[in-house]
């Protein structure tokens, strides 16, 4: 009988458990990753079926590699961390780059199946090809079974993972989104590698038949705490099928490290974008990839990437669109002659070559038609456009079929302003609807305000829509230090003021208002003027004693400058701002000078106060009821959402995303930050 040794993980259970878990694709790639780190040419994997149920019974993963030796597998399955790739960084026989480096990769099988062996093939020191066997079970991950070493009826060297008892039926495996993904995943070392193949089934993969386009960009360098500079370059691979438009992060040599689900608006187009960088394989080997988005530096060179890419999908539209258009004119079917000979004309051109070749891309029939076809095609497309547009038809039939008494009514009212006006004051009121109603999402959904950001996103939205703390104010100054607030100052009261030093603020060099606005009310005396000085919290955070501290410190600093005082008739109201307010504010608002007002601090010009979120919406709610009910208004949460999303797009990344969330598990990418 064979002797079988039996090797103990010297790691805790849970670890070990940890590294077990991937999405299918993941998994399947980590097995691929290891095949071709053993300096494998060729990878297959193949997948059995149960004959009676029919189900996935298992999955085989085959490879060519050089394999290794017996008296290392101890070494290589008894410990997590410290992998010989982390050495070399290169592959033993062919030198190629390698990709894992921890001895981790491995344990996602586990992610498909509950039983895993290997079957190892290498060439001896006599030549002779030796096989043996390394078996490992979910149910004790810490007990790896090693078989004797015996002599091989194979050829050649390689590996065979063997893996069975199938958790389940991984139709990801035979979806034309699982098999691109995998593409995506490979396609650099491919392209790199060409003597490699990989085979998921009956499908190769091969990245430069799907390739339509790429394109390499040299990003900015990042800087780390030390001062170390690591250079980043981002690498665009457009696809001819549909993609989730991922972008990869990936170290410096391409290999894809972690995935980011990014929303790009650049219509007609399938493409994956690979960020590398040194930095980025640092962080994965530090265990800190998964919290990536915290990393300012990194942030940085992902809204860099996102611009990058932007730009160069639209110098793509453009030029495809030229093309189409230069080849309508040269076959004479281009509804138009000549060149436009006004800027009306000029415009109407734009709108029509961009309609028309959006329909002739989703509708590839028009393209190969006749060209006698072709142009009725290209002239009906125009008269549609210039005669009966969808928006011209939808406001014609609201106004056939107002009422005699209503159309007197818009008659007479267009003797006293125009319809561009009517339309102009009606959709105010109703975004203003819209912006109240999403507001109140962003601010009290548990989902939104864990994430919203109060100085780069909260502060952002709300000084671009400052009516909502009254009519009367205008922003003013925004995110500026009282220095700023007093040379503002100045340009409203008195020039003669001489500003040379900063307003200092008790503890601190330097003051920073978060948002400052000003209401002017010269009734009786000229320099009769209000401030308010609003200091946002974002929703999630109380205000407490350290908001409370200070507002009233900006408060003191306003009230001991003697250049504020050069004028009478300037008055100051500072408020903190948020969700809620914990005990500490509580007894501040309840001993201070006016609890019905939630006045906190009161000094001869200058007034601290605390508001709410709620106090705020259900203000604005008041005011526009009346509008609401004429106009019959109503916003569901969805459209309001959405109508916030674009409107503040660029300051709600990572807060409000698609509320289309029915997909397959097995067929989302893996989003950044998840193990």
């Amino acid at each position: 009988m064979s002797k079988i040794e039996h090797v103990i993980v010297a790691v805790q259970d849970d670890f070990i458990e940890r590294q077990t878990r991937a999405r299918p694709v993941t998994a399947l790639a980590e097995l691929i990753w290891n095949s071709l780190d053993g300096d494998a040419n060729r990878v297959n994997v193949e997948f059995e079926r149960n004959d009676l149920a029919g189900g996935l019974s298992r999955i085989v993963v085959y490879d060519d590699g050089d394999g290794f030796a017996r008296d290392e597998a101890a070494n290589l399955f008894g410990n997590l961390g410290g992998s010989w790739k982390i050495q070399t960084h290169r592959t033993k026989s062919k030198s190629r780059m390698v990709h894992g480096q921890e001895g981790r990769g491995r344990y996602k099988a586990f992610a498909l199946g509950r039983s895993v062996e290997w079957k190892v093939s290498y060439v001896d020191e006599t030549a002779q090809i030796k096989t043996f066997d390394i078996t490992l079970l979910e149910s004790n991950l810490k007990d790896v079974a090693i078989s004797e070493e015996r002599k091989s009826g194979n050829k050649n060297s390689g590996v065979i993972v063997n893996i069975s008892d199938i958790k389940k039926d991984f139709r990801v495996f035979f979806s034309e989104d699982g098999l691109q993904e995998l593409t995506e995943t490979f396609a650099l070392y491919l392209m790199n590698y060409k003597d490699v193949s990989i085979q998921i089934g009956q499908h190769l993969l091969d990245p430069d038949t799907a390739t339509v386009n790429q394109v390499e960009f040299e990003l900015s360098s990042i800087k780390d705490d030390e001062g170390n500079e690591y250079s980043v370059n981002l690498h665009v691979i457009e696809w001819n099928l549909e993609t989730k438009r991922t972008l990869y992060l990936c170290s410096e040599s391409g290999f894809p490290l972690d995935q980011v689900e990014t929303r790009f608006h650049v219509p007609g187009f399938a493409f994956s974008a690979y960020l590398m960088s040194p930095f980025i394989a640092q962080l994965h080997n530090e265990g800190q990839l998964g919290i990536a988005e915290m990393v300012p530096a990194l942030r940085e060179s992902f809204e860099e990437a996102r611009t990058a890419i932007k730009d160069h999908f639209r110098e793509r539209a453009a030029q495809q669109a030229n093309i189409v258009v230069e080849e309508w004119k040269s076959a004479k079917i281009y509804p138009y002659e000549g060149e436009p000979s006004s800027s009306v004309e000029m415009a109407e051109r734009q709108v029509f070559d961009i309609v028309a070749v959006n329909v002739q891309e989703f509708s590839p029939d028009i393209a190969t038609a006749a060209p006698k076809a072709r142009a009725f095609h290209l002239r009906m497309l125009r008269h549609a456009i210039e005669r009966s547009p969808e928006d011209l038809q939808l406001i014609l039939r609201e106004v056939l079929d107002l009422p005699k008494r209503k159309q007197e009514e818009l008659a007479a009212l267009l003797q006293e302003t125009t319809l561009s006006a009517i339309i102009t004051a009606a959709k105010t009121v109703a975004d203003r609807l819209k912006f109240i109603s999403a507001l109140e999402s962003i601010v009290f959904s548990k989902e939104f305000k864990a994430r919203l950001k109060e100085r780069s996103q909260l502060h952002k939205i709300v000084a671009e829509n400052t009516w909502i703390f009254g009519e009367e104010y205008n922003l003013w100054v925004s995110d500026k230090d009282l220095n700023r607030v007093l040379e503002k100052h100045k340009s409203l009261l008195d020039p003669e003021i001489v500003i040379d030093e900063p307003v200092k603020v008790i503890d601190k060099e330097r003051g920073i208002v978060d948002l400052m606005l000003s209401r002017a009310t010269r009734r009786y005396r000229a320099n009769d003027i209000e401030h308010l000085v609003v200091e946002l919290k974002a929703p999630k955070v109380k205000i407490n004693a350290d908001a409370i501290t200070q507002a009233k410190r900006y408060a003191m600093a306003v009230s001991q400058d003697e250049r504020f005082h050069t004028v009478e008739g300037v008055r100051w109201h500072f408020w903190v701002l948020s969700n809620s307010y914990d005990d500490f504010a509580k007894g501040d608002i309840e001993g201070g000078p006016d609890p019905a007002r939630r006045l906190i601090y009161r000094k001869d010009n200058v007034l601290v106060g605390v508001k709410t979120w709620g106090e705020i919406i259900e203000e604005n709610r008041a005011r526009l009821q009346f509008f609401q009910e004429h106009l019959q208004h109503s916003a569901n949460e969805s459209s309001a959402i959405q109508f916030l999303r674009e409107r503040h797009e660029k300051y709600l990344k990572g807060v409000v995303e698609s509320l289309d969330n029915d997909k397959d598990d097995d067929a989302q990418p893996l989003q950044l930050g998840n193990s």
